[in-house]
Order: structure tokens, then C-alpha cells, then sequence
């Protein structure tokens, strides 16, 4: 039996994730760049593979949901409506000593974990933080005092189309910190232009930016982050039961989609709610790499009418809709699945990490990291492997890789001897090595060997394209 191990810290992923191309920092040369990273070559590959799942169950595979991109910088106005100028803030404290500044929920939260106890860090206003911080007398983590908690609002301002060097506050406007107020804004002209009925959703993904206080958790929590979300507008009497049938339907995407345990993956019910919210869930993975604690991956909530008569209020334009099939009108209520994909990525990658004391064909004990990610997702579906460097084998195995990379991303690799290939391959995840072998040049067979079970079979190199469509 193998003997297994996960990744043990957010030092070993982050580290891993860099040297096999998959999450770079951001701005390296020049020391870094906090809170942002850059996504490599398998990396890349593995977002994109990611988004294409999320919007064929969420758009193509339903009738009820439409798409939309809309873009990252909107009418300022916008903010001003949905709250996000007045009330999107995180609470910050400061070293009094050292000016470092630290969100004041998590010294809290870590403060009372230190000490095997829980607290209750949601929607507490700065004065509730500050009499927390007094009586348990919280320091920094430095040992030192701490300054009063204030707001700190979470917009990225901008000064797009100013013409002086200086910040203008006239001009004023703010790079989007979601991707939902695009799709309220655009509410009116879906309907009016696709003669869509309700109920009936729109789905988005996109970039969105928050000025976090405090860098943490590699890409969990980052500055510039994706997030692919969707808004069902239906009928108020409509909303507890779309809401428990999404609630089905998303924690459904994760296991049969993206292939993730049961057992590693919860609701949780938010605490307190937002004034305008009926419900909200949070589905929340168990990550190895931050000591198997469950955190947040996507959120379920249901926003009342709030968002639509908010901007109506704001513009001036109407956002009722008239229900033929009920002879009424009304403002749609929301229900929203709002998902992180960069949180989804550290997921899957955190899922799939794994070290094994194998048996090598010596009988000896080896080590291999293999990455166990649902093969459909696996950036690299095929690597095609040349047994020698001479013309004879790289021919063949270059046509072949050509058959195939017009259908799958295909790597081709020639160097070190072959077990060592098989490693490289393992630990990114691709589920065939296809070996070019003296017997191929004979009868034109190949020998295909499987991820996970590491075993070997040998068909015909015409087979191969129908052999990956037919396991993946």
C-alpha cells in the first residue's frame, strides 16, 4: 500500500507552485510585489481550464442563465449605490511602535485561537473590536500597543481621464471591487435585448480589486483576484426554493466537476447578515496547507430586491419587470453564487498535491509528488516521449504530438532518462505519458501509461487521440 502525504504548509505550496510553473510572485526582480501573483505556463492553462468548466455547467448547459463581460472601471455613481464607497471596508489597527498596520478581526481571531477559544469576528464594528482588543489587552505581534481600529475602505481608486499629474477628486473612479454590480447595471438591457424571462440568471467572470490591508494565505487573499459570479433574478414568493436548489446545485459542481471529497468540503451559515440578505451560505473547502482549516470558497446569497431598487433610486431608470405568466409586476429579487477562481485554483491544487513512497522497478522505495487533479482539468492532457534522442524516434513522436495538440494541450519532452520524465510529468498532473519506443518504429503501437495507477498498456499510435477523448 502507498504511503501518502499532503502538502503540510503554505511555505512548502507556495515554493512547490513556483518551481513547477504553476504561481509566480508578482514583480519578482524587483523584490516583489505584495498580495499579487503571476500565473505560469500550466498555471495559465489550469484558470483557463477551470473557467471553461464553471461557464459550461453555469451558461452552456442551461437555459435559464446567459452571459455577459462587462467591464472593470464603471460610472462612479455605481459605488456610490451599492454602498461600496460608504460601508466596503475592512478595520484595521496599527502598531504604535513599528506603524505596521494589521486587520484588526484577524489578530483578534488568532489572539483567542492561541488559546484553544473561538470568537465571533463577523460584522463587528470598530468600537466593538477596540473593547475586545482592551480587555483581553491584544498586543501586535510584536508585543506592542496598538492604536484605536478605524474603517478602511477596500475601493481602488482611480483618476481615469484626468489630465493633471495630481490625484482629482472630480474625476474620481474606481476599479471594480465585484463583478456582480456590472451584471445590475445591465439588467434592463438583457431582458429587453434577449427577451429572456424570469426567472432567469446572468453570469459573469472577471477581474475585481480590493485594497487589502494585509497580505496573507499565498492566493487566497490577494489584491487583483477573479471571481465568477451569478445573479438569478426571479419572483420574492420564488426565492427559498431557487435558493436551496442552487445551494444543491453548486456543492454538486464541486464533487462531480471539479472531482473534490465530500469529506473535505461544507456549508456554513453566515452568522449575521447584511440588513437587505434573507440567506447566506458559504461553501468552504478543508485546505491541508492551512493545518486542514476550512475556509471559503463561494458564496450563496439571497440579496432581495436591494441591488435593483438601489439603482433605480440612484439613476433614475425603472427596474421593474412586468411577469406576463402572473400578470404583475415587480423588482426582481437576486440570488447570487459568487466563486472565487483563484481560490478554486489553491483548492485543486491543494486537493490534488501529493507525495508517495512507492516501489520502484527495482523493488527499491521511491518518492514521487504527483498531482491527483481530475484528469478533464489536468493543464497537460498528453506528454509525448521520444525513448532516444535519434531522428528516427523524435520524427515519430513529433507527428505525433501534432495529431494531437489540435485537441489537447500536448507537451513533447526528450531529456534525462525516461523515469525522470514520467516524474516531471506526474507532478503537474498529466494523466498519459506516451512512449516512442524501438517497437513503434516496428508496428506503430506505443506505450501509454496512466497518472495514478502508473500502469502500462500498449496500442496503436492511431488509438491514442479516441484512448485520452474516451478517460478523461
Amino acid at each position: 500500500m502507498k504511503k501518502e502525504r499532503k502538502l503540510k504548509d503554505l511555505n512548502e505550496f507556495q515554493s512547490w507552485a513556483k518551481e513547477s510553473a504553476f504561481v509566480y510572485p508578482s514583480s519578482e526582480i524587483y523584490g516583489g510585489f505584495a498580495a499579487v501573483y503571476d500565473y505560469g505556463p500550466y498555471g495559465s492553462i489550469l484558470l483557463k481550464n477551470i473557467r471553461d468548466a464553471w461557464w459550461k455547467s453555469m451558461v452552456q448547459e442551461r437555459d435559464d442563465v446567459v452571459g455577459l463581460d462587462s467591464g472593470i472601471f464603471m460610472h462612479p455613481t455605481t459605488w456610490l449605490a451599492s454602498g461600496h464607497v460608504g460601508g466596503f471596508a475592512d478595520v484595521l489597527v496599527e502598531d504604535k511602535k513599528t506603524n505596521i498596520r494589521y486587520r484588526a478581526d484577524h489578530l483578534i481571531e488568532k489572539f483567542f485561537a492561541e488559546k484553544g477559544e473561538t470568537v465571533d469576528m463577523d460584522k463587528k464594528t470598530p468600537e466593538e473590536l477596540q473593547q475586545i482588543i482592551e480587555e483581553n489587552d491584544i498586543k501586535s505581534p510584536d508585543g506592542n500597543e496598538l492604536a484605536a481600529p478605524r474603517s478602511f475602505n477596500l475601493l481602488v481608486k482611480s483618476n481615469l481621464g484626468s489630465t493633471d499629474a495630481s490625484f482629482d477628486e472630480k474625476n474620481v473612479t474606481y476599479l471594480r471591487g465585484e463583478t456582480c454590480q456590472g451584471i445590475y447595471l445591465n439588467f434592463k438591457n438583457i431582458i429587453s435585448t434577449t427577451r429572456k424571462k424570469l426567472p432567469m440568471g446572468i453570469a459573469q467572470i472577471g477581474k475585481a480589486f480590493r485594497n487589502e490591508i494585509v497580505a496573507r494565505q499565498f492566493i487566497f487573499r490577494t489584491r487583483e483576484f477573479e471571481q465568477m459570479e451569478m445573479q438569478y433574478f426571479h419572483h420574492p414568493d420564488d426565492t427559498e426554493k431557487k435558493y436551496e436548489e442552487w445551494k444543491k446545485d453548486r456543492m454538486k459542481w464541486h464533487t462531480d466537476v471539479l472531482g473534490i471529497p465530500e469529506d473535505s468540503l461544507r456549508f456554513k451559515e453566515h452568522a449575521k447578515l447584511i440588513f437587505y440578505a434573507t440567506a447566506a451560505f458559504d461553501i468552504q473547502y478543508k485546505f491541508n496547507s492551512m493545518g486542514d482549516a476550512f475556509d471559503e470558497l463561494e458564496g450563496i446569497h439571497a440579496r432581495s430586491n436591494y441591488d435593483l431598487t438601489q439603482h433605480a433610486k440612484h439613476s433614475g431608470e425603472k427596474m421593474e419587470y412586468f411577469d406576463q405568466s402572473r400578470n404583475e409586476k415587480y423588482i426582481p429579487h437576486i440570488m447570487e453564487t459568487s466563486v472565487g477562481l483563484n481560490r478554486i485554483f489553491m483548492m485543486l491544487l491543494d486537493d490534488a498535491w501529493t507525495e508517495e513512497q512507492i516501489e520502484n522497478a527495482k523493488g527499491e522505495t521511491d518518492t514521487r509528488i504527483v498531482l491527483k487533479i481530475k484528469k478533464s482539468l489536468a493543464p497537460i492532457k498528453a506528454a509525448i516521449l521520444p525513448l532516444m534522442r535519434k531522428p528516427d524516434f523524435q520524427s515519430k513522436a513529433l507527428d505525433l504530438k501534432k495529431s494531437l495538440q489540435s485537441e489537447f494541450m500536448v507537451e513533447y519532452d526528450e531529456t534525462a532518462s525516461i523515469g525522470k520524465r514520467y516524474r516531471r510529468q506526474d507532478e503537474i498532473g498529466t494523466p498519459y505519458c506516451i512512449t516512442v519506443d524501438h517497437q513503434t518504429l516496428e508496428d506503430n503501437s506505443v506505450t501509454v501509461r496512466d497518472r495514478d495507477s502508473m500502469k502500462q498498456i500498449r496500442i496503436n499510435s492511431d488509438e491514442v487521440m479516441d484512448y485520452i477523448k474516451e478517460n478523461l
